[in-house]
């Protein structure tokens, strides 16, 4: 698929009739004769092509006056594959506006963190997504609202709150604007849930495009859980989460179609922020048809396609976690890192109540980590000064790690401190800042797996066969990885 895709009629013409899923939060269809938006997927009749008009993102639609879809609720639709696999200006604006950005520090902080002004940004957006910042926030509320309009017994001003609008009027007029029913008439046609809701507790389901393989998805956040707070349980992966409000824990269950989501959350306002950041680290709003045609090109990557397609890159809620993480696992294995980890987080992590027992604490943040004497470090000294210098850089700001990070920027940074490799450098770059053409040429698992199948298997030799693969090497990464035996390619039992 490719960059502005709704302006190619004829194409978008083709996958609404087909009723493609593979095109849901690509594009989005306006029907000119009833004023609705949908997803290409829309299971109704088609309109006729001259009835239709295409849109790159809810907002734009909502823009225009058109009303969301009862039937396909196209403001639910996994989002758009570009902004996860971009860097460029629109891409981390988009993903910080996922990550409520807007809404906490307004479209200035929006443009602040991305070191534009807020004209050069609010311009571009409109470009090409024809909605400025304000509008895709505006239409991610909506989405929040209803959601828990639909699956909560809150009270409707709790809810607009919550959500993130500023007064119950603007919350009333923008839900009857989007969806066309007021917020009761929305709880009123949802299904109705079984008595006994648990206050603070959400259910949901994240959407996917297919397909999707969990087993080295969540068999690689098993394997490395960090005791405390991570934990793999009745086939469900769960966690803590660091959030702007408070403090959430999720489990998440892989399903056919989907991935069962139950969010336990302090503050209710982090829910739009807690499900970005869950969708991030399962990776989501992949484009897995377009990743696996590419890769299938490659006669020896093929069979490993064909025998378990749609792998995912795991990812992270907390880029600054995972950057520790990668150093606690620097030249160790995978126990030794967890070890390392858990003793950081019983010493310094914030506790945490879980009903569910299991997980009690919160991941450090860099300024504790800043405070911890290094003497006390079971590591080899060299180690210890990486550590050092990393968390405090991450705790005074001179190094910042998020949704916006420019890969390039970040990787050039990261290398420049003192004990960082590439091997360190490209992981925190695939699996914390979500570069999609990462790659690991140095990386032991993936020069055994590269030899057994008769690729290059020095670094230099596999780089250059791996340009065939761009810009999807770290999805090369995982098919070559899930050669071996190590827990991480499994799903656990």
């Amino acid at each position: 698929m490719q960059k502005g895709m709704h302006t190619e009629t004829e194409h978008c013409v083709r996958a609404v009739q087909a009723k493609d899923a593979r095109f849901d939060g690509w594009f989005y269809t306006a029907v000119l004769t009833t004023g609705i938006y949908c997803r290409p997927s829309c299971p109704v009749v088609a309109p006729k092509p001259e009835n239709m008009v295409f849109h790159p993102s809810a907002a734009a639609c909502q823009q225009a006056g058109f009303r969301a879809c009862k039937r396909c609720r196209p403001d639910a639709s996994p989002g758009s594959p570009e902004w996860n696999q971009r860097a460029d200006l629109v891409a981390r604006a988009m993903r910080l506006i996922a990550d409520g950005v807007v809404d906490r520090e307004g479209v200035p902080g929006l443009a602040a963190r991305l070191g534009y002004s807020t004209r050069q940004v609010e311009r571009q957006l409109l470009a090409e997504l024809g909605a400025g910042p304000l509008a895709l926030a505006r239409a991610q509320r909506a989405q929040t609202a209803r959601l828990l309009i639909e699956t909560t017994p809150l009270p409707m001003a709790e809810i607009a709150f919550a959500a993130g609008f500023s007064s119950i009027r603007t919350f009333n007029d923008t839900v009857r604007e989007v969806f066309a029913l007021a917020p009761s008439e929305l709880r009123s046609r949802a299904p109705r849930k079984a008595p006994g809701h648990t206050p603070g507790v959400l259910t949901l389901r994240l959407p996917f495009r297919a397909p999707l393989n969990p087993d080295n998805l969540f068999g690689h956040l098993a394997a490395t859980a960090v005791p405390g707070v991570e934990e793999w349980r009745d086939g469900a992966y769960r966690r803590t989460l660091r959030l702007p409000y408070g403090h959430g824990i999720v489990s998440l269950t892989p399903k056919p179609d989907h991935i069962a989501c139950r969010l336990t959350l302090s503050d209710l306002r982090d829910l739009t922020v807690a499900i970005s950041r869950c969708r991030r680290m399962l990776d989501l709003d992949a484009d897995p048809v377009a990743v696996d045609e590419q890769l299938s090109t490659d006669e020896l990557l093929a069979p490993l396609v064909a025998k378990a397609p749609g792998r995912r890159v795991p990812r992270t809620v907390d880029e600054a976690e995972f950057a520790v993480r990668a150093v606690l696992g620097q030249q160790v294995s995978t126990a030794a890192a967890r070890t390392h980890a858990a003793r950081l987080v019983t010493a310094h992590g914030e506790p945490v109540d879980d009903p569910e027992g299991g997980l009690t604490h919160l991941f450090p943040a860099p300024e504790a980590l800043a405070a911890v004497d290094p003497q006390s470090l079971a590591m080899p000294r060299t180690r210890r000064t990486t550590f050092t210098n990393l968390v405090g850089q991450l705790a005074d700001g001179s190094l910042h790690l998020g949704v916006e990070s420019d890969w390039a920027e970040a990787r050039s940074r990261l290398l420049a401190l003192p004990g960082f490799g590439p091997w360190t450098v490209d992981v925190i770059t695939m699996r914390a800042l979500g570069d999609p053409d990462a790659f690991l040429p140095t990386d032991l698992g993936i020069r055994r797996a590269a030899g057994e199948l008769g690729l290059p298997s020095t670094p230099a030799a596999l780089t250059a066969r791996a340009a065939a693969w761009r810009p999807w090497r770290a999805y090369a990464v995982q098919y070559l990885w899930a050669t071996d035996s190590h827990p991480i390619n499994f799903l656990p039992v």
